[in-house]
């Protein structure tokens, strides 16, 4: 992105591979909020065996305790980690979904990608007017502006945008 802002460029275009990086998260939003939700309801029980597998470790000095603690504390880190990862894609889609313009594009994204109905189910939400090519069209139009969006934001340029 140091380059596009030393170039002026306002307002940068996402090219085919951050269009295609939109997409592929979008396709995974439902799924990212619903292990963030399922890591924030099991965190604590997740804690709860690590403190249970440490202090049986302490009171029996069994190695296989220690490595029951050990990976309780490897598994809660890691899912730790995944949690802060989606948690910041998902706020920078709805960023980026927040700001389209067209309302079309904007419900199509919403029905498609954020609800997380199919592609057929969508096109009953707009059953009066617009066809299936149009919806089509609202839909790739929608991640193009999304990606574009998230280029502006600085998205693509973070260490911790992995595919």
């Amino acid at each position: 992105m140091a380059m596009a802002w030393g170039q002026g460029e306002l307002f940068p275009q996402a090219n085919l591979e951050e269009i295609q990086r939109t997409k592929f998260l979008l396709s995974k939003y439902t799924n990212m909020i619903s292990l963030m939700q399922d890591f924030e309801e099991f965190e604590n029980d997740l804690k709860q065996t690590t403190i249970d597998g440490e202090t049986a470790r302490r009171i029996d000095q069994d190695e296989l305790h220690a490595d029951k603690t050990a990976n309780a504390t490897i598994l809660i880190e890691k899912q730790r980690w995944v949690y802060q990862q989606y948690r910041f894609y998902t706020q920078q889609l709805r960023r980026a979904w927040s700001l389209i313009q067209d309302d079309d594009e904007k419900k199509a994204i919403d029905y498609r990608y954020i609800q997380g109905f199919s592609f057929k189910e969508t096109l009953l939400f707009f059953r009066h007017g617009l066809s299936d090519s149009t919806i089509r069209r609202k839909l790739s139009d929608g991640t193009e502006s999304m990606a574009n969006t998230l280029k502006l934001m600085g998205f693509f340029d973070q260490d911790n945008v992995e595919f």
